[in-house]
Formats: C-alpha cells, sequence, structure tokens
C-alpha cells in the first residue's frame, strides 16, 4: 500500500532491530518471576483495567513480560521457537515492518481487555497469548512447510498446526457469542473440551479477546502482505529490463533469419556456380548488419564472449549490439 510505504520510509529509522531478542528477555525475567515470586506478577503488572484506573497505568506495557509458558521443562523450548519465529519473520519482512506487526498485537491486546472491561465489567487479565498466536499464524503463513517435531517425537509441518489453532480460535470465537443458543450439554461437551468457560460473560470476554487480538493477522496479511507500491526508479528499472529483453529476443530472432537467408543464399550460389565453393564464400558475417569481408575488405570481425552462442560482429558493432542469452 502506498500510504504504508509513506509511513515506513519516514519512520523506519525509530525500528527497533533484533526486537525479538529483547522480547525473549522480558518472556524470561517474567518466568523468573512467576517461578521464584508467585502472586507478583498478578498484584502489580497484569493488564488489569480495573487497577489500571486506579492509576497503574504501568501495567499497560508490564504485562508483556509474562511467558509463554510457566513450565520449567518446556519454557527453554518455547522460548527459542518464538526467538525464531521473530527473527525469522523480521528478517522476511524487515525490522520496521516487524515492529508493527508485533506492537498492533500488543495494542489490540489492550483494546480487547479495555472492551471486555467496559462492557461485561470483568476485569479480564489477558496474557501474551494471542500475540504470540499472531506471531505463529504470520510465521505458517510464510514458512508453511517447514517442519517440526510434536512433543519433541512427530514430525509435522508448521501449516498443520496453524490450521488447528484456527480451528480452536474459531470454535472459541463463533460458539463463545452463540453460548446462549446452545443446548446445555453442547456447551459442557465444549467447555471441558477447553473451548468454552463456564459462564456466559466469560465465554463472551475469551471469544471478544480471541476476534480483536486476531484483528492483527487479519488486518495486517489482508492488507499490508501485497507490500508498498514500487518507486519510480523501480518501475524504470523494470521497464527497461522488459524492454532490453524484448530486444535480446528481437535480435535473436533477426540473426536467425539472417542465417535461414544467408544459408539458402549459400546454397542458390553453389548451384548456379559451383568456383563459389572453393574460396569465394564469405568466412565472416556480422550478426547485426549482415556484412561480410567480401563487402568490405577493411572490415575486422571479432566473436563477443558475453554472447550465448558463436555470435560474430564487425568492428562496428561488436561494443553496441544487444548481447544474446539463453533466456527464453
Amino acid at each position: 500500500m502506498n500510504w504504508f510505504a509513506k509511513f515506513e520510509k519516514k519512520f523506519s529509522k525509530y525500528a527497533i532491530r533484533n526486537l525479538m531478542f529483547y522480547i525473549i528477555i522480558l518472556y524470561a525475567v517474567g518466568f523468573v518471576m512467576n517461578t521464584f515470586f508467585n502472586g507478583l506478577y498478578d498484584a502489580y503488572f497484569a493488564l488489569d483495567f480495573a487497577k489500571i484506573f486506579q492509576g497503574q497505568v504501568w501495567r499497560l506495557v508490564t504485562f508483556i513480560i509474562q511467558p509463554p509458558s510457566d513450565s520449567i521443562f518446556f519454557v527453554v523450548f518455547v522460548l527459542y521457537f518464538y526467538y525464531l519465529i521473530g527473527t525469522v519473520l523480521e528478517r522476511i519482512w524487515g525490522s520496521f515492518r516487524f515492529n508493527v506487526y508485533f506492537f498492533t498485537g500488543v495494542i489490540l491486546n489492550i483494546i480487547a481487555a479495555l472492551i471486555i472491561y467496559l462492557i461485561w465489567g470483568v476485569s479480564f487479565h489477558l496474557s501474551t497469548n494471542y500475540i504470540n498466536l499472531a506471531l505463529f499464524m504470520a510465521f505458517a503463513l510464510e514458512q508453511p512447510d517447514m517442519e517440526v517435531l510434536l512433543f519433541f517425537i512427530i514430525p509435522i509441518k508448521i501449516k498443520w498446526m496453524a490450521i488447528l489453532d484456527a480451528v480452536i480460535f474459531g470454535i472459541t470465537i463463533v460458539f463463545g457469542y452463540l453460548v446462549p443458543f446452545l443446548p446445555m450439554n453442547v456447551w459442557y461437551s465444549l467447555y471441558y473440551a477447553g473451548f468454552l468457560a463456564p459462564s456466559y460473560t466469560m465465554c463472551f470476554a475469551n471469544a471478544t479477546a480471541a476476534l480483536v487480538s486476531m484483528l492483527n493477522f487479519i488486518i495486517f496479511f489482508f492488507l499490508y502482505k501485497k507490500g508498498p507500491a514500487k518507486t519510480g526508479t523501480q518501475r524504470n528499472y523494470n521497464k527497461a529490463m522488459k524492454t532490453a529483453k524484448k530486444a535480446q529476443q528481437n535480435a535473436r530472432k533477426r540473426e536467425e533469419a539472417r542465417q535461414h537467408e544467408y544459408q539458402q543464399m549459400n546454397n542458390a550460389q553453389q548451384m548456379n556456380n559451383p568456383q563459389l565453393s572453393r574460396g569465394r564464400l564469405p568466412k565472416h558475417r556480422c550478426a547485426v548488419c549482415g556484412r561480410t569481408e567480401l563487402d568490405d575488405d577493411t572490415l575486422t570481425f571479432r566473436y563477443c564472449s558475453k554472447c550465448a552462442g558463436n555470435y560474430e560482429y564487425c568492428s562496428e558493432h561488436l561494443y553496441t549490439h544487444i548481447h544474446v542469452t539463453d533466456e527464453k
């Protein structure tokens, strides 16, 4: 998009390079906090709008230190996996675009928690789960065929894991809003499967959190993924390359026509005057103008080392012709 290209050009200098490295450090700090100071995160750092409206505005930032896993066994692998995701996305998109994507997810997470608080009066402690999910979905779209070991044993492609996550969150969103209309047995089945909450309010809150947070992925890949419009320099370069390629194709066709005409002329001359086959035929012919040493004995001829094939040129066209390549 053209406006995004202008935005990127103006503010790209402020992008944080290797952003995911710093995020992983924050996750590590959060993990240590949860392990050795249980309850400290919820008391002072969680995204709690009831406390934020009381003046604890730092929670709008500090909530992102919550790690994606509290398991001592899995945390190292999880942190490494998200570091891999972040660095790959930054390498593909560039630092600025990755910064925009990540921090848009953070802002939408905050908005989701605010909506839930204002509508249902629930101070919903939204974690970084949806932010990380948006990163994972983006990574799966960019690297769908990459394989990971599920449970460290089963090889599975990233795209299948992403599809499974999309189905789970689709169920959470759709049935979360439809829960008042669901039969009780269906509701409790989805609750025990981990898709729904035990109350109407929490179902609505979960559905809203999932929907708003995942807007980051939807907006970015349906609006920005096409990339910014090409600059004038890029358009001129592409146009020049197309023109040069067309000129090469035309030169190849002209040379093929000359060779065919030359062969027909030789055949005709040999039939009419066999003596021409004993030294009167030209040994050199320019691939551009078609002149030979019989036309002008002062002409010199050279083969071009940059052309694909045995193309010979007179001194006038040796340095001015368009090189013939093997490209089709």
